[in-house]
């Protein structure tokens, strides 16, 4: 039966953002950052969390979206084929994971030095400073982020002409949103989320995060070796002429 171009682009789309979905999920770990978020922002007011959790989502999403639409094109800038980017990224993606499986109270530890910049944080008195910088970047979506993102930017499909290209960029573009917005719920509801959660219920969420985080590293670099070994196979395969 022969599908539709609209059904085509919307299996584009939905298939992207299942890729891209649980990858920026797991690296940007919105509910295990919440804790941090509360301990960092102890003392300041509702509304002042409140519009921290906002600004962090809209700067982490500009972050995403320019790494997930710009990273692998300046790439590409410098030679570097979608095979190889899609190995080296893969590769990436895969050892974060496999720290954070093996290691999250490092991984934790790590991300409330960066919230708190000894301190710096919560002694600032304009709170409104501390948006971007440390709590967006690099603590909320820092170079682990960035990776993965243009890792996955390295996954659009070469075939299938503009309508393909667009549902995929569409797809990973929503994804990327979706997270940002529950980065803001959760930064909002912080307290909320150390009462339901605790460190011990964020370790488990951390690693089950890191689990899938490894296996879309893993089906990234088959993709890159399929891209860079396929045609020599092929060819080593045909029968001489």
């Amino acid at each position: 039966m022969p599908i539709h171009p609209e059904t085509a682009n919307f299996a584009g789309l939905s298939g992207a953002f299942l890729l891209a979905f649980p990858a920026l999920f797991s690296i940007v770990n919105p509910l295990g950052a919440a804790l941090v978020f509360a301990e960092v922002t102890t003392g300041r007011s509702s509304a002042e969390r409140a519009m921290l959790a906002r600004r962090v989502g809209w700067y982490g999403f500009l972050i995403l979206f320019i790494s997930l639409w710009g990273g692998s094109a300046l790439l590409h800038f410098f030679g570097i084929t979608i095979g190889a980017l899609r190995i080296a990224g893969g590769l990436v993606v895969a050892v974060r994971a496999w720290g954070l499986l093996q290691t999250p109270e490092a991984y934790e530890a790590l991300k409330e030095r960066q919230a708190s910049q000894d301190g710096r944080t919560a002694a600032t008195e304009d709170v409104a400073e501390t948006a971007f910088f440390p709590l967006t970047m690099p603590f909320t979506v820092g170079p682990g982020s960035i990776s993965v993102a243009i890792a996955l930017s390295a996954e659009r499909p070469q075939g299938g002409g503009l309508g393909a290209l667009a549902s995929f960029g569409l797809g990973i573009t929503l994804a990327a949103a979706l997270v940002c917005v529950i980065v803001w719920v959760a930064y909002s509801g912080a307290q909320r989320v150390v009462r339901l959660l605790g460190h011990s219920g964020a370790r488990i969420v951390t690693r089950l995060a890191a689990l899938i985080l490894l296996s879309i590293g893993v089906q990234i670099i088959a993709s890159g070796v399929q891209d860079i070994l396929g045609p020599v196979l092929a060819a080593a395969l045909q029968p001489p002429g």
